[in-house]
């Protein structure tokens, strides 16, 4: 280890493990506490946008990357009933040469290991429950549930959704449940269906939208199937749900949908919480990562991309000041919290304008679609081109300012 500075991450998930694999590399010494017994993630598929990949790249996992991914032809929006193409954003070939990256598409359990691979000096411990943190001086702590305290010159809270470190420091959000609610499921295959073209395919119906893509490489099936619902639904990763509900959701859908579900067997369902974007992240020598700082609506598919945006960031941010940790955070927060706030508030809209009800709703905003295809295909469908342009790896502070790279 070249610095002295030591840093305590609670949470081991994506963007935990991203950020204790950048200190890693920068030679910070990084202590990763995880409440689970050993790493695993949930069964389910994660859309890894050239904005994540590029940051993937820098901290070498590409080749990985590559090995376990898919690379979907399109980004494709069709007509819940018909099937007709609403827009088409062309991406495997069009992506490097726009954003400098791929999309891929991966098995979540996937993308966390091959991060986990670059994990390096970092000090992981398993098994321990993060139950407070507090500032003792110019020194953070972190408490867990069976007596044991760990100190460190920075505490980052990357324990999700139900953050403790953000309870303990910023008190209750109240999050508000939005109607929505999700399944998910992964179904494998011997080799592609004709039923499910190699795609990111967004089928938009009347309060109900579906995501399908491969992943595995192209040896599996993900799905997220978003509903309205007057129910409401827990915010948990590991609700399991039935074919029966799914299905009973999607009656009369297109009958590719319905063949796909007809093969579905192990199904989860969480119910979608929105918090409002904060105003800052961190307080003296604890600060937020993440979904812990930023949880957003799934409707980018950008939550996994913000923290392993995040991870790379702040990790950099203190490499380049270990003596000055408050000027690194503010960096850190110049940098993420414009971009992150964004991405929560436009990924709000998008849930809206996927799931219009009216007939004269659909075609006005079906015409938009058309009109932008025309102009721009990549500016249009998700709107998304901005989200994927961004580089973190162009973030570079200094102790005059920070040039960022923009939001």
């Amino acid at each position: 280890m070249s610095s002295k500075l030591k840093v305590g991450i609670i949470g081991g998930g994506v963007g935990g493990v991203t950020l204790a694999a950048a200190l890693s590399q920068h030679g910070i010494e990084a202590h990763l506490f995880e409440r689970a017994p050993e790493f695993g993630e949930v069964g389910a598929g994660i859309q890894v946008t050239p904005n994540a990949v590029k940051v993937l790249k820098a901290m070498g996992a590409e080749a990985d990357l590559e090995r376990v991914g898919f690379l979907p032809e399109a980004l494709v929006g069709r007509d819940w009933d018909t099937a007709e193409e609403k827009f088409r954003i062309p991406l495997k070939y069009d992506c490097p040469k726009l954003y400098g990256a791929h999309f891929y598409h991966v098995h979540r359990a996937d993308l966390h290991q091959l991060l986990v691979d670059k994990l390096g000096d970092t000090q992981v411990n398993f098994s321990v429950q993060c139950v407070g943190v507090e500032q003792r001086g110019d020194k953070a702590v972190a408490k867990f549930a069976d007596g044991a305290e760990f100190e460190a010159d920075l505490i980052v809270g990357a324990d999700g959704v139900r953050s403790v470190v953000r309870h303990e420091v910023f008190g209750d959000d109240d999050p508000q449940f939005t109607g929505h609610m999700c399944y998910r499921a992964v179904v494998p295959f011997d080799q592609m269906p004709d039923f499910v073209a190699p795609e990111s395919s967004f089928w938009l119906g009347p309060k109900s939208h579906i995501v399908t893509y491969y992943v595995n490489g192209g040896k599996a099936v993900n799905i997220v199937a978003v509903h309205e619902t007057d129910e409401w639904v827990e915010e948990s990763w590991n609700a399991r749900s039935t074919q029966a509900e799914l299905m009973a959701d999607f009656e009369g859908w297109h009958s590719n949908i319905i063949k796909l579900f007809e093969r579905v067997t192990d199904v989860y369902r969480w119910g979608l919480f929105d918090r409002d974007p904060m105003t800052t992240w961190s307080k003296g020598r604890i600060t937020l990562l993440g979904d812990a700082a930023h949880p957003m609506l799934p409707f980018l598919s950008q939550g996994a991309a913000m923290a392993i945006e995040d991870g790379y960031v702040l990790a950099k941010a203190l490499a380049a000041m270990p003596d000055d940790i408050e000027r690194a955070l503010a960096l850190y927060e110049a940098e993420r919290l414009p971009r992150t706030s964004r991405v929560q508030l436009e990924a709000r809209e998008r849930g809206k304008t996927y799931h219009l009800s009216s007939k004269e709703e659909q075609e006005k905003r079906d015409a938009e679609y058309r009109e932008q295809q025309k102009k721009d295909p990549h500016a249009g469908g998700i709107k998304a081109n901005w989200v994927y342009a961004y580089n973190a790896t162009d973030f570079s502070p200094s102790r005059e300012g920070a040039v960022v790279s923009g939001a």
